[in-house]
């Protein structure tokens, strides 16, 4: 249940900010990647995130429509008198 001061169709958890550290090891990441020239790495590395990318699209398709779906129930439970 969210805090009674927050509306309940607020969608604020959804807002990703990175904290500092993580920033600073994504940047570290990417720039290891801009920094490949062995083009077999980067086609395995590419292949790899495209089955990561996929995979977790498909998951997180998954939890908004659970989400959606509890969501719906309290809605349904919270109008009842």
């Amino acid at each position: 249940m969210p805090p009674k001061n927050e509306p309940l169709n607020s969608f604020d958890w959804m807002v990703v900010q990175p904290s500092l550290s993580e920033q600073f090891v994504l940047e570290r990441s990417i720039r290891e990647i801009e920094d490949c020239d062995n083009v077999d790495v980067l086609s395995q590395l590419c292949v790899a995130m495209a089955r990561q990318q996929w995979h977790q699209g498909k998951l997180l398709k998954q939890a908004v429509g659970h989400i959606a779906l509890l969501d719906a129930v309290l809605s349904g439970e919270e109008q009842k008198p």
